[in-house]
């Protein structure tokens, strides 16, 4: 199967600033990928090269098998491209502007009707068609938006920070238009917001200054979230030294003579929290509290980020 997005050793410099260093991966029907990273990081300017907005100082893009350098024009008709700030002639209906960019997009006049109904339905627009949309509400526009970007009926959308300024009932409903797009097409979706990706997304990347320190699905992140410590509180001073030498512990942070924090891993069928808690028992240290510590995508991104060394 033919990659829809296929990104080789992708740079980008300003200047003397690499914004962009030797970036790679691919993007695939049905994959919904969330593209996170902190402000100035790249990764708007890693969408842009996508795009053909921008052109690298080395690399390659091949999008649904064109490669996007030699052959733009025929590459970006596989493109639908939505903006963080949505391009919008607000002076008009939205079947006036939906009809201008079926032009744009180069659908053959006899197909502008059809294409302007299914991309009306899929957006919940058919209702508001006739209506300026400068009168339309932020959550509206951004359907506009996104109409817009599937109407020509890409292989691949890229949506930068689409729920930015919606309220809370605009995010829950455009995030279930991105998962019902996501079955046909291949998606990018560029986000602060982490909950998003985990609701939203099939695979996950973050970029930090300029390189990918995190490529993997969201189900292989979810395991490694999986509570992989623990926080112990005893009656009596526990004996530190006794255990790290518990098959699995890793590290071990004292607060406290009465309270650690123990990071484990899982080795073979050994079972770190049992043989630990097994232990404080027989030792006779009193055992008062043993909870798992469940890390969040929150925490492996601030985790991941701070410890990058800036370009």
């Amino acid at each position: 199967m033919t990659d829809l997005i296929k990104a080789e050793n992708l740079t980008r410099y300003y200047d003397q600033h690499c914004a962009v260093n030797d970036v790679s991966f691919t993007l695939s029907k049905g994959e919904v990928l969330g593209f996170l990273g902190p402000n100035g990081a790249g990764k708007t300017t890693t969408m842009q090269l996508l795009c053909g907005n921008l052109a690298p100082n080395a690399g390659s893009i091949h999008i649904n098998g064109i490669d996007l350098l030699k052959n733009p024009n025929a590459a970006k008709v596989n493109l639908g491209y939505l903006p963080d700030t949505p391009p919008l002639y607000k002076d008009l209906t939205v079947n006036e502007f939906l009809t201008y960019c079926g032009q744009l997009h180069r659908v053959p006049k006899a197909q502008i009707a059809k294409a302007l109904e299914v991309a009306k339905e899929r957006c919940a627009l058919s209702d508001v068609a006739d209506r300026l949309i400068g009168n339309l509400s932020k959550g509206y526009q951004q359907r506009v938006g996104i109409a817009q970007a599937i109407l020509h009926n890409p292989a691949v959308i890229i949506l930068d920070e689409p729920t930015v300024g919606l309220d809370p009932l605009q995010i829950r409903e455009i995030r279930l238009l991105i998962r019902e797009l996501g079955q046909d097409h291949g998606i990018i979706l560029s986000t602060h917001i982490l909950s998003e990706v985990q609701e939203s997304c099939t695979h996950v990347q973050i970029i930090q200054a300029g390189r990918l320190i995190l490529k993997t699905s969201i189900n292989d992140l979810n395991k490694q979230l999986q509570a992989t410590g623990l926080n112990i509180v005893t009656r009596s001073p526990m004996d530190v030294d006794k255990l790290s030498l518990i098959d699995g512990v890793t590290a071990i942070e004292v607060l406290s003579p009465c309270h650690v924090r123990v990071q484990h891993a899982e080795i073979g069928r050994a079972n770190p929290p049992e043989a630990i808690a097994a232990m404080i028992v027989s030792c006779g240290w009193g055992l008062q509290e043993i909870t798992p510590i469940q890390n969040s995508l929150e925490d492996e991104y601030i985790r991941l980020t701070q410890s990058q060394t800036p370009l």
